[in-house]
């Protein structure tokens, strides 16, 4: 790639609009996976200070292998960003990085505990997407269940639902949150989650029971569906 094109690519990740900076990284995620030009480029680039955007740049160098200090810092720092989208897309990149390079994984679970509620509700994804069987990733999702952004909570809840390393735990665990989370949101994910589980407790059938015949519209509905899923 000729120097005055690639720069040209490179200032396309300052653009205001999304298409524009979108087109800049497919074509640099190619380029800098053939050429040692375009990685060096990159990387000053992300350390330069005064810039708009840096995430772009750190998704770009996080598609190559052994992405540096600095891109995976830059990948965190991102699930933390205004738009949804490019939270998920750091969130979706950082599980790939997380697959071949370890140090991921203790990042995101250190992000569970310093990192603002968008960083900790994006690392609970990225440990379920990750699809770990694990004591350290275990108890970061648990402790998450008394946070306190909502978001978290239920972010922290649903994502219980397909850990079966330690079943009665978590059984415990979601049958706390459904009982005395103090956020209708998060009580209602809690029994939806707890009920994906097989063989209820009688403590758990209990409250559903009086949240189905309950004046409450929408614990009402929330206890009916977990209750069909268990029929199920």
């Amino acid at each position: 790639m000729e120097i005055k094109p690639l720069d040209a690519l490179i200032a396309d990740l300052d653009h205001s609009d999304k298409p524009t900076i979108r087109a800049a990284v497919d074509r640099l995620i190619v380029a800098a996976a053939e050429t040692g030009i375009v990685r060096d480029s990159l990387n000053r680039r992300l350390v330069e200070p005064d810039h708009k955007n840096y995430w772009p740049v750190a998704y770009v160098l996080g598609h190559l292998a052994q992405p540096s200090g600095a891109v995976l810092r830059t990948l965190l720092e991102t699930l933390d960003h205004r738009e949804p989208d490019i939270r998920w897309a750091a969130a979706l990149l950082l599980v790939q990085i997380a697959k071949r390079e370890g140090e991921v994984f203790s990042l995101l679970i250190e992000l569970c505990r310093v990192g603002t509620a968008n960083q900790r509700r994006m690392a609970v994804y990225c440990l379920r997407d990750l699809q770990l069987n694990d004591e350290t990733s275990l108890q970061a999702i648990i402790d998450l269940l008394s946070d306190a952004d909502t978001t978290v909570r239920v972010a922290a809840t649903t994502s219980l639902k397909n850990r079966r390393d330690d079943d009665q735990r978590v059984r415990q665990a979601l049958l706390h949150s459904y009982l005395k989370d103090g956020d209708i949101k998060v009580r209602n994910a809690a029994a939806v989650t707890l009920a994906s589980f097989a063989a209820p407790g009688p403590e758990f059938l209990r409250a559903l029971e009086e949240a189905a015949a309950s004046g409450d519209d929408q614990s009402k509905k929330t206890a009916g569906f977990a209750l069909t899923i268990l029929r199920k």
